[in-house]
């Protein structure tokens, strides 16, 4: 199984040593044809506005969208989240409007109020460690999007067929679940 990681902006290496560890070879993605033979590909956290930028100075917008249509599983975290969301706020902003949701950026505050929590989940037995770093809210998740994870009652972890969504970020952990949660739609046939 080959696992992209988006590389042009981010914590990228923390999710190529992740999904590593999981039995995953990886691909850092920097161009268009590095998407080719693929698996699945995941776009980390980092600076949305500044990913949306250089996907677009990079060729990469088309081509992603492209590849997630076909059926290609992706999986995105905190900027991820962002990029993935039909609707952005606070500020608006363009995004690849993949999974039907409205995500508010930066709602758990500043860098001062991140934390790390636990929650109940429906991916594993035990509740999956959360790191949250300036991360956004799902304010609201569409029918088809379904709800793996809640903070506080808000949705933090949802998956609409192929496309995993954690507004937090799992690679900063030491639980692997919600990797392995996504290596597992990998292998299941991406939805």
């Amino acid at each position: 199984m080959k696992i992209g990681i988006l590389a042009i902006q981010g914590d990228f290496d923390a999710h190529r040593k992740r999904l590593e560890e999981l039995g995953a070879e990886t691909v850092l993605v920097k161009t268009a044809a590095d998407l080719e033979g693929l698996d699945g590909l995941v776009l980390p956290g980092g600076e949305s506005t500044t990913h949306m930028k250089l996907l677009a100075e990079e060729g990469l917008l088309a081509p992603l969208v492209e590849h997630a249509r076909r059926g290609m599983a992706l999986f995105g975290t905190c900027a991820g989240a962002i990029l993935l969301a039909k609707e952005v706020k606070n500020p608006e902003q363009a995004s690849l409007a993949l999974v039907d949701m409205t995500i508010v950026r930066n709602a758990y505050g500043r860098q001062l109020e991140s934390c790390v929590t636990a929650g109940p989940a429906t991916i594993s037995h035990h509740p999956p460690d959360m790191v949250f770093i300036r991360a956004p809210v799902i304010e609201r998740a569409g029918e088809s999007v379904e709800v793996l994870a809640r903070r506080d009652g808000a949705p933090v972890l949802v998956r609409q067929g192929s496309i995993l969504v954690a507004t937090f970020h799992p690679e900063l952990s030491a639980d692997p679940a919600v990797h392995a949660y996504f290596l597992k739609m990998v292998r299941n046939g991406r939805g």
